[in-house]
């Protein structure tokens, strides 16, 4: 039996392809070409032409690879620690009977890996000429092969979600919680792999236009008028189409999908989680407007729903009396008013107040121009955020509290995410282990 070694930074959704199992324990036929068998785990062989699949899978056109004979030598054995790995868990997969993955799946996955793998390469004929190198004589070879390989790694990695659920009994991953020297370990290896980029903190009180009291009563009385012609009969999707005022569902016949809690408004999903399907709901009223709700279906813990919004009329004056209110909200926090108070008095309900190290590249376009060259405790100008009708537009307060320079990760700023990714880790290589002292595993080359 070997002795397994431990690949570092193993991460099952992140592994990539292993082999298919062979008839042969010796040595395989392929052609005029006998392949020889490096490993065999239970009654499959793993073949050194393998490893080199993976080296082509990994490495296009070599890019990254060792450059020096003891480099590729440690690559190879780490890479079949890991197709042992791997075929422990896809034998272990096939006996369970909830893990089934589907042929649109697999094709999905392969498209998929196929245009990662051939963005790559600056033509065509250099693909086809790596593909060569590695084996495979057309796209088409290098496809059926790589079928074969995703197909494994989706019941694979589908088993091990249902591991991490506990679906399997008595041997469901157990929580390891690794020590401060492991995490420190994990951290010093894998520091160098990835940047932080610039971040930004800030706080903000978002103000939107308010309708008037006018405008509200008219939006709930043509909100009225459309449900009495849904109960008298009315097509729902048709009246969708005709009246809703949400851009996102009203071509989809008000239409929107499956949904669990805590995606809607609360006070939408209120109505929606207690309304049997067919019937139409009386007028919602949520921050966006006033909904006409009709449930179609009910499964455990979601919904699938219909809805026509109708949203009050906002006037240019309410526009401008929202822009000054978020004038005046700034100046007096300039001048030392609290802005903790404010904002729990004022910000949309609908908008986050804090946000924490957000990568300053992906700022919304508003942000990006209204927060650039602004350090830490600024209070910039007030800006408007982007609005398909202006006078929705809502008007923005913020405070900077931290600007980050891009920069390497700190230990501080990653060891939460370490704890829990070494962790499952941690646990996944416990069972692994398990899984190889059970099992007839046998390494033949180097």
């Amino acid at each position: 039996m070997s002795q397994g070694l431990v690949p570092r930074g193993l991460i099952v959704a992140a592994l990539l392809l292993w082999g298919a199992a062979a008839p042969l324990l010796g040595q395989r036929q392929v052609g005029d070409t006998v392949e020889r068998v490096i490993a065999v785990v239970g009654y499959t062989p793993i073949l050194s032409s393998e490893i080199d699949e993976e080296i082509f899978a990994r490495f296009p056109q070599g890019k990254g690879l060792p450059d020096t004979p003891d480099g590729m030598k440690a690559l190879r054995r780490q890479m079949l620690q890991e197709l042992i790995d791997l075929e422990l868990l896809f034998q272990r997969a096939q006996s369970d009977t909830t893990v089934k993955v589907t042929e649109e799946q697999v094709n999905a996955a392969v498209d998929e890996q196929v245009r990662n793998v051939r963005q790559k390469y600056p033509s065509d004929k250099e693909f086809r000429d790596d593909l060569k190198v590695s084996g495979f004589q057309t796209p088409e070879e290098y496809r059926r092969w790589l079928t074969d390989k995703q197909r494994r790694q989706l019941v694979t990695n589908m088993f091990v979600e249902h591991l991490k659920s506990g679906g399997e009994k008595d041997s469901k991953l157990k929580p390891v919680i690794p020590t401060d020297k492991e995490m420190r370990a994990y951290y010093e290896e894998q520091k160098g792999q990835q940047k932080r980029p610039e971040t930004i903190s800030f706080r903000q009180i978002v103000i939107a236009p308010q309708p008037t009291a006018e405008a509200k009563a008219r939006a709930r009385a043509l909100a009225d008028s459309i449900l009495i012609g849904l109960r008298k009969g009315d097509d729902f999707a048709a009246a969708a189409k005709r009246f809703s005022m949400d851009p996102g569902s009203r071509e989809q016949g008000g239409s929107l999908g499956w949904f669990r809690r805590g995606v809607m408004h609360p006070a939408f999903e209120q109505v929606a989680f207690n309304l049997r399907p067919g019937f139409i709901s009386d007028p919602v009223e949520t921050p966006f407007g006033y909904h006409l709700i009709q449930v179609e279906r009910v499964q455990p813990a979601e919904v699938s729903a219909r809805h026509v919004l109708i949203m009050p009329d906002i006037r240019q004056q309410d526009a401008d009396s929202a822009r000054a209110l978020a004038e005046r909200v700034r100046d007096a926090i300039s001048n030392g008013a609290s802005f903790d108070s404010l904002q729990r008095k004022l910000n949309d309900p609908l908008e986050e107040r804090d946000i924490k190290d957000f990568p300053t590249d992906k700022l919304l376009p508003a942000y990006g121009v209204a927060l650039k060259g602004f350090g830490d405790k600024a209070l910039p100008p007030v800006f408007r955020l982007e609005s398909p009708d202006p006078v929705r537009a809502k008007w923005v307060v913020v405070e900077i509290r931290e600007l980050k320079a891009a920069g390497e990760y700190r230990y501080e700023d990653v060891k939460d995410a370490i704890r829990g990714k070494l962790g499952e880790q941690l646990a996944l290589r416990r069972y692994i282990d398990k899984l190889r002292a059970a099992t007839y595993v046998e390494i033949r080359g180097p």
